[in-house]
């Protein structure tokens, strides 16, 4: 694949429909893929924090998942084909996992929210794609254990809803205990829009990268200081790179 690469950040250059065929193709071939996804915030965070680089660059599969980044690949002249959101990739996935019999386990979130999603998808779908679930609160030496047992159960893909970078880091350090499944890849809070304790923004601001405004709208008191500093520095990263070529 065409691996585009600035600001510290390595991404595919893949459609939504190709990276759903490299999944599909992974999992008819029983070969692991351990996929990322980045968006602005993400590639902030990245410029300092080395594990997280590492975690996320050594991935088998990297989309970009916010519309910031597309734009930023065009204006660096390093162009990407399009957006592959995460959340809109996990709906697709639980979509292939019913028509090709595959199992899913869903890992993260609350307690509640992480049930609200497996009834959600069992009803929409069938109970016959769930291979298990747990919430995601555990301690770092819980991590091998946990990730053991999601081997041992069955499942054809994990979805991963934790923060960054813990959801990275989890993923990156324990492939060898998830050798069993076939697709591994972080959601963030993708089971909380599901279960519908957050809502999406509608389609024509995420055309327009504005979702991360309706996500402050939402939550202004504990989102300002990340879209402010984190959208900043990102356009800061973007622009300095572009005067350094």
């Amino acid at each position: 694949m065409n691996r585009q690469k600035f600001l510290n950040t390595e991404i595919d250059n893949i459609s939504m429909a190709e990276t759903l065929c490299c999944i599909e193709a992974a999992i008819k071939n029983n070969e692991q893929i351990h996929h990322v996804v980045v968006n602005a915030g993400k590639i902030v965070a990245m410029q300092n924090d080395l594990q997280l680089r590492q975690s996320v660059n050594d991935s088998d599969l990297i989309n970009a998942d916010g519309q910031a980044v597309v734009w930023a690949s065009h204006f660096l002249n390093k162009p990407l084909k399009e957006r592959v959101a995460g959340i809109d990739l996990m709906e697709k996935l639980v979509e292939m996992a019913f028509n090709k019999k595959y199992k899913i386990f869903f890992l993260g979130a609350q307690e509640d929210i992480v049930k609200s999603v497996t009834k959600k998808y069992a009803e929409q779908y069938s109970n016959s794609i769930i291979a298990g679930y747990r919430n995601g609160y555990f301690s770092k030496k819980e991590e091998s254990i946990i990730a053991t047992q999601i081997s041992e159960s069955g499942a054809d893909i994990l979805f991963v809803a934790i923060s960054s970078p813990t959801k990275e880091n989890f993923l990156y350090d324990n492939k060898k205990h998830l050798k069993n499944v076939n697709f591994i890849m972080g959601v963030g809070g993708s089971f909380d829009v599901v279960a519908g304790k957050v809502s999406r923004a509608p389609l024509w601001m995420q055309k327009f990268g504005l979702e991360w405004f309706y996500r402050f709208i939402q939550e202004p008191r504990r989102m300002w200081k990340r879209y402010l500093f984190g959208n900043s520095k990102f356009i800061y990263l973007v622009l300095k790179e572009k005067l350094m070529k």
